[in-house]
Parts: structure tokens; C-alpha cells; sequence
């Protein structure tokens, strides 16, 4: 009896052992989404198609709201048909920038587009002059109170010219839906960066520590670009936005434009702020409000920081005397480690 009773315990032993041999390997997959470029990396002693689904991921969001393809649901919403019945996806982010259009105070505004348009960052040919009649009649189609998320999934507009654009969130969410899809395949440990934009959870086992992220230098080269601060991400989002390299020259005026539009004045104007680094609870997040910051400018950016919860930020900016600043919140300042 005790003979069986050993050999059953070592049968257990032995299973056991096998189960634990079972390490999680790392794997990489490089590819083109969203207008830019990725790459993830991710453990899992699984084998499933990441390829497939990431593939999956991206053509679900960009049917949804993705301005670049004409079949989406948010062109066509552009072009006036007020029949659409959206997704999930879209729900999930008008709510998420209704939530930063209000926190702000109306400096995220997803209606942006026809101002975007105009400057010439959008689909649609570039106004040559933007005198200040003009201007007010671009701003009227722009507010988000002018916009309704309805019941039955339909999209009511104040006027039918109204543009969304989600373009200052939807890379974010779309990394967001990334990490749910790993998630769901049981992937615990991974690193997402689309973009410049990051999303990571647990952390690199194969070097048994944390993931090790950088904040681009405002001064860095396309072709050799240097990080200003590196920091430990883990289970947050992080994005940046700047316009120390997104402007456009108009060829005919000269005249320079930055990408950031403020939404209250219609102007592509220049703030105080040069870049905003954000990390949040998700990457959504961190998006949106990166470009908020970049609006707002730095002492509007600083007040809403320190009404914010779990969103910190590191922010360059020039002062009075035209010297560029950097301002770190307390929580990112925990964050950044030792060069």
C-alpha cells in the first residue's frame, strides 16, 4: 500500500515539475497601423495567431473612427448621414472625450476636424487664407455641446457640416484595444508601442524587471532621436504629443502652422507648452490629454494636473524670458529613473 501511495505521490511531483517547465517565451511582432508603425512585445507560453487578431484589432477601429477611410462610420457620419447606427468602439470614444472636453473646458474637443481641415492637417485641401470672418464661420461648426450620442446608437448634429475627429484619442484607444486582445489570450506581460505611444503591462521577464520607457528630446533628430528622461511603465498608457516637428509651411502665405488647434479660439496656434508626455490608467487617456496640454498651456495645464487623479504628466514649456523649462508632476517624478 505504501509502495502505491509513493508512487502516486511521485506521479504528482512529475506533473507538476512538467507544468513548471512551461515558461513564457518572448515574442515580437513589428507591422504598419493606424498611419504609423509598431511593435510589440509580449510573453506567453501559449501558441495563437497575435499576428491575426492585432490585424483584427486595427480594421475593427478603423472601420469605426478612422477619418482616412471613406467607409467608416465616421466619415460617413461627415458626410451627413445621420442614419449610422455606431459601434461600441465609437460609443466608448465619444464618452471618453466627452469626460476630457469636460474636464478641460472644452480645450479637447473632438469637432475639431473642420478647423483641422481648414489648417490643413485633415483629408481635405487646405483653405489658402483664414481671415477672421472666415474663422468665425469655421468656428460655428465646431463645440461639442453641438454634438448628441443618441439611445439608439445614431449621431445627432447641430449642423450637418460638423467634422469629428478623433484622431488626438483614437491611436490611443486602438493600442488600448490591443492590450485587451493580449490580454484575452491570457498575455500578462507586455509592452505595445504604436506610433511613440505606449502601453505596458507586468513586466520584461526575461530580464526580471520592469519596462524601461523613454521621453523623446524636443531637440532630437528624425534619424537619430534621443530620449530627454527614461521611466518605468508599468500597467499604464503613455503618449506624447509636440509641435517642436508637426507643423506645415502653407506654400503660398509662408506662413507656419502647428498641428495643435485651440478649440476655444480656432487659431493653430503656438502655447507655452513645446511637449507633453502623459501617463494615465490607459493609453486613451493619455492621448487626449497630451493634446489638451498642448492647447491649454502650461499654468492651465498645471491647475488641471492638480485636480486629475492617476494622470501625471512631464511637460516642456518656454517662460517669460523664452527659456525652455521642463515641469514634472510629483507621481511622474517617481517614475523617472537615473540616466
Amino acid at each position: 500500500m505504501k509502495r502505491i501511495k509513493y508512487i502516486a505521490i511521485l506521479l504528482v511531483l512529475l506533473v507538476f515539475c512538467s507544468c513548471q517547465k512551461k515558461t513564457e517565451k518572448l515574442q515580437s511582432i513589428q507591422g504598419m497601423a493606424f498611419g504609423t508603425t509598431y511593435g510589440i512585445q509580449f510573453f506567453s507560453s501559449e501558441s495563437f495567431d497575435a499576428q491575426k487578431g492585432i490585424d483584427s484589432v486595427v480594421n475593427l477601429v478603423n472601420r469605426s473612427v478612422s477619418t482616412y477611410m471613406p467607409e467608416s462610420d465616421i466619415s460617413k457620419i461627415n458626410r451627413g448621414d445621420d442614419t449610422v447606427v455606431v459601434d461600441s468602439i465609437f460609443k466608448e470614444v465619444f464618452r471618453i472625450s466627452e469626460k476630457v472636453h469636460n474636464e478641460s473646458e472644452g480645450y479637447f474637443d473632438p469637432t475639431i476636424g473642420v478647423l483641422r481641415n481648414a489648417y490643413g492637417f485633415g483629408e481635405e485641401k487646405p483653405i489658402i487664407e483664414i481671415d477672421s470672418k472666415k474663422l468665425d464661420s469655421l468656428r460655428q461648426l465646431v463645440g461639442f455641446s453641438k454634438v448628441t450620442l443618441n439611445t439608439d446608437g445614431t449621431i445627432t448634429k447641430q449642423y450637418p457640416a460638423i467634422y469629428f475627429d478623433f484622431n488626438a484619442i483614437a491611436k490611443g484607444y486602438g493600442i488600448d484595444r490591443l492590450g485587451a486582445y493580449l490580454e484575452r489570450k491570457g498575455v500578462a506581460n507586455y509592452l505595445i508601442e504604436l506610433g511613440g505611444e505606449l502601453l505596458a503591462k507586468g513586466k520584461n521577464i526575461e530580464k526580471d524587471k520592469d519596462w524601461i520607457v523613454g521621453i523623446e528630446a524636443t531637440d532630437s533628430q528624425l534619424e537619430d532621436r534621443a530620449a530627454a528622461a527614461k521611466l518605468i511603465l508599468k500597467d499604464k498608457g503613455m503618449a506624447s504629443s509636440g509641435n517642436y516637428r508637426k507643423f506645415r509651411i502653407d506654400s503660398i502665405s509662408g506662413k507656419r502652422f502647428v498641428h495643435t488647434i485651440n478649440p476655444l479660439t480656432g487659431l493653430a496656434e503656438q502655447s507655452d507648452v513645446t511637449s507633453a508626455t502623459v501617463v494615465a490608467a490607459t493609453c486613451a487617456l493619455a492621448d487626449a490629454y497630451a493634446t489638451t496640454f498642448m492647447a491649454m498651456g502650461f499654468e492651465k495645464s498645471k491647475a488641471l494636473l492638480r485636480q486629475l487623479e492617476d494622470v501625471e504628466a512631464y511637460l516642456t514649456y518656454t517662460d517669460s524670458g523664452n527659456i525652455q523649462q521642463v515641469y514634472v508632476t510629483k507621481g511622474m517624478d517617481v517614475l523617472l529613473v537615473n540616466q
